[in-house]
C-alpha cells in the first residue's frame, strides 16, 4: 500500500525570503520591476512632495506604480485588494520592497496622477520604440465600452430624474404614515420590523435628497443634435452605452494600436457611446505622443483603419486634414462585397426558419421620392409636393440633411398611405436628404475606396490589430471595468490598463528581454 508524506495548506511556515529572488526573469512582475526601476525617470513625482525638512517620509512612487501595474494585470482593481496583497503575497511584497501602503494611499495616488500618467505612458511607448516594437506603417483605432463606477438606476433626463425624486418623496410619505399606524398598534409589528421600517424611510429620503441636490447643482446635458441627453447622478461624465451584453453605464475607451506588435500608441476615454467624432482627438494626441518619442511625421501618409462606427463626415474630414491613408467603411459595405453574396446559406437553420415566416412588406424609400428641378420641390410617389421643414437638420452622429415633410391634408386620404407610413397613426411622411452622401462627397469617395481590392485588403487587417488588444485587457487581464468616477480619473485608469498591455509586449518581444 502506498504511503505519502502529509501536507497541509493551512500550515504556516517561517522562512527567510530574498525579495529580489521572488522576481523571476521572464515573468511580468520582473518586467514591470525592471522597466520602472531601470528605464523610467520617476523624478517627475518629486514636485508632489515637500517633506524635506518636516513631515513623514512618503512611499516611493516607484513602488506604488509597480504594485498598481502588477495588481491590475491580475485583475485586482480595488485599492483594498492591493493593500491586502502587499501584506500577504510574496510577489507583491517583493515589488513593494516590504512596504505595506494603506489602501487610502494607493487610491489617492491613482486618482491624482492625471498629469504624470501622460509622461509615464509616453515613456513606456519610447521603450517600445527602442525595443523595435513599433512598425509605424499601419494603425488601427477602435473603442470598447467598459462599465463605470455608477449605476444605470441613477440615469435620466432632468424631467426623468425630477419624476423619480417625486416618486421617492411619495414613498417616504407613505412609509411614514404606515410607520405611524404601526406605532398605534404595538402588537402588529415587532421592534425589529419597526427598525427595518425606519431604515427604509431613511434610505428613501437619502435617495430623494441626492437627486434634489444633483438637479440644483447641475444643468441638463445637451447632445450633438442640440437635444437633452441623459445625465447620471453618480458620474455625470459617463453615459449609457449599448454593448453586445446589453446596456451599461460607462465610458467608451478608445485605443490606437500599431500593427507590428499590437502596441497601444494612444489611449483615451470618451463619455459617449458614439465614435463618430472621436477621430480628430485621437489622431491629434497620437501624433503628438509619437513626435515626443522622436518620430518625425508619424502619421502623414500612414494607413489608418477603423470600423463602421467611425464612418462620419467629421471623422473622414479629420483623416483628410491629417493626410493619412484612411480605411473606414460604411455600415453597408459588406452588402456590396462579392465575397459575402452567398453569406445567407451559412446562417443557422433556426435563423432561416424565422426568416421564412416573416412577412416582408416594402414601403416607399427615399429613392422613390423625386426631386423636381423646376419647382425645387420633392415629389412623393402619389404626386404630392413635400415642403422643407428644416434645411439644417443634423443627426446625433453629425450627419447633415434637408428635412422634408408632406402636408397633413395630402397624407390623410392618400391611396398610397399604407405603402408609405409604417405606423398608421403617423400624421404625415417625412424624408431626409443627406447632403453628406451625394456623389463626389468625402463619404462617397471612401465607399469607392473600400470597395476596391486594396481597400478590402487593408481594412481586413484591422480586426487582427486592435481587437486582440481589447481581448487581452478585458478577458486575459480582467481589467474589464473602471473603479473610479469622473472622466479625468477614468482616463488615468485606462492609460494604466494600456501600460500593462504594452509592458507585456516589451517582455514578450523586446530585444532586451530576448537577449536575457
Amino acid at each position: 500500500m502506498a504511503s505519502y508524506k502529509h501536507y497541509d495548506y493551512e500550515q504556516l511556515i517561517m522562512a527567510p525570503i530574498s525579495l529580489e529572488e521572488q522576481l523571476i526573469p521572464g515573468t511580468l512582475e520582473y518586467a514591470i520591476h525592471y522597466i520602472v526601476e531601470e528605464r523610467m525617470d520617476m523624478s517627475l513625482f518629486d514636485a508632489r512632495y515637500s517633506n524635506d525638512d518636516t513631515g513623514r517620509k512618503a512611499i516611493n512612487p516607484k513602488l506604488l506604480i509597480k504594485i498598481i501595474l502588477f495588481g491590475y494585470s491580475m485583475g485586482m482593481l480595488s485599492s483594498r485588494s492591493l493593500e491586502k496583497a502587499c501584506q500577504k503575497h510574496t510577489t507583491f511584497m517583493a515589488l513593494a520592497c516590504g512596504r505595506t501602503p494603506d489602501h487610502s494611499t494607493i487610491a489617492a495616488f491613482v486618482s491624482s496622477i492625471d498629469l504624470e500618467i501622460e509622461a509615464l505612458f509616453t515613456k513606456i511607448l519610447m521603450i517600445c520604440q527602442e525595443e523595435g516594437l513599433l512598425g509605424g506603417t499601419h494603425f488601427s483605432i477602435d473603442g470598447c465600452k467598459l462599465s463605470s463606477n455608477a449605476s444605470k438606476e441613477w440615469s435620466g433626463t432632468f424631467a426623468d430624474l425630477k419624476k423619480k425624486q417625486e416618486t421617492l418623496e411619495r414613498k417616504v410619505k407613505e412609509a411614514i404614515q404606515e410607520h405611524r399606524n404601526t406605532d398605534k398598534n404595538e402588537s402588529v409589528k415587532s421592534e425589529t420590523d419597526k427598525e427595518r421600517s425606519a431604515k427604509r424611510i431613511k434610505r428613501l429620503k437619502q435617495k430623494a435628497d441626492r437627486i434634489e441636490k444633483f438637479l440644483s447643482e447641475n444643468k441638463p446635458r445637451i447632445g450633438s443634435a442640440g437635444k437633452e441627453i441623459q445625465s447620471n447622478v453618480t458620474d455625470n461624465e459617463s453615459a449609457k452605452q449599448a454593448t453586445s451584453h446589453g446596456v451599461v453605464q460607462g465610458y467608451n475607451a478608445n485605443a490606437m494600436v500599431d500593427a507590428k506588435h499590437q502596441v497601444v500608441t494612444h489611449a483615451q476615454v470618451f463619455g459617449s457611446g458614439s465614435d463618430t467624432t472621436n477621430m480628430q482627438p485621437m489622431l491629434d494626441k497620437a501624433k503628438k505622443r509619437l513626435e515626443d518619442i522622436g518620430i518625425k511625421n508619424p502619421l502623414k501618409g500612414k494607413q489608418i483603419s477603423a470600423d463602421t462606427g467611425y464612418y462620419s463626415v467629421e471623422n473622414l474630414s479629420a483623416c483628410e486634414s491629417m493626410k493619412v491613408d484612411a480605411y473606414v467603411p460604411d455600415p453597408q459595405f459588406r452588402k456590396r462585397d462579392v465575397r459575402f453574396q452567398d453569406a445567407e446559406r451559412h446562417r443557422r437553420s433556426v435563423d432561416k426558419r424565422k426568416e421564412k415566416y416573416k412577412i416582408k412588406k416594402r414601403y416607399f424609400r427615399v429613392e422613390d421620392f423625386k426631386y423636381d428641378d423646376r419647382t425645387k420641390k420633392l415629389i412623393c410617389p402619389a404626386g404630392y409636393a413635400l415642403y422643407v421643414r428644416n434645411r439644417n437638420f443634423k443627426t446625433t452622429d453629425g450627419y447633415k440633411a434637408i428635412a422634408y415633410q408632406a402636408p397633413k391634408t395630402a397624407c390623410r386620404a392618400c391611396h398610397l398611405r399604407s405603402k408609405c407610413l409604417r405606423n398608421q397613426n403617423t400624421v404625415s411622411r417625412q424624408v431626409h436628404i443627406f447632403s453628406d452622401f451625394r456623389p463626389g462627397s468625402i463619404t462617397d469617395a471612401m465607399k469607392r475606396k473600400i470597395d476596391t481590392p486594396e481597400g478590402r485588403c487593408q481594412y481586413s487587417k484591422r480586426i487582427a490589430i486592435v481587437e486582440p488588444v481589447f481581448g487581452n485587457i478585458r478577458s486575459c487581464k480582467k481589467m474589464d471595468r473602471f473603479t473610479l468616477r469622473g472622466k479625468i480619473k477614468v482616463n488615468i485608469q485606462w492609460l494604466l490598463y494600456c501600460m500593462v498591455h504594452n509592458i507585456e509586449k516589451i517582455m514578450n518581444y523586446g530585444k532586451t528581454f530576448a537577449e536575457a
